[in-house]
């Protein structure tokens, strides 16, 4: 399978699930990330490390096929290459305003 297909197929295979596990567990993967008063999940998912540490929190949760499919290497991977998608899923959007 070519490289740019295999990616496709791995990012439609995890998007969902790591979809789930973050709207799932939102609140204790932002305190796990926002240490500081001053600081904001789309700050923090802008270093490697918390990125990391989120992809390492997540990996567990995946559905036991997938995982044995995608090791958590290349699911760490995945998930630094697409951190603006889970900053959407973990920060609001700038601007908004919670009702």
């Amino acid at each position: 399978m070519e490289a740019g297909k295999e990616s496709h197929v791995l990012t439609e295979k995890l998007t969902a699930p790591l979809a789930k596990i973050v709207d799932r567990h939102k609140d204790k993967i932002s305190a796990m990330l926002v240490s500081g008063s001053n600081s904001t999940v789309g700050q923090a998912l802008g270093k490697d490390e918390n990125v990391r540490r989120v992809a390492t929190f997540c990996y567990p949760m995946l559905p036991g096929l997938l995982r044995l499919v995608v090791k958590e290497p290349r699911f760490i991977h995945f998930v630094m290459s697409n951190r603006e998608k889970l900053l959407a899923r973990l920060a609001p959007p700038a601007g908004a305003q919670e009702i």
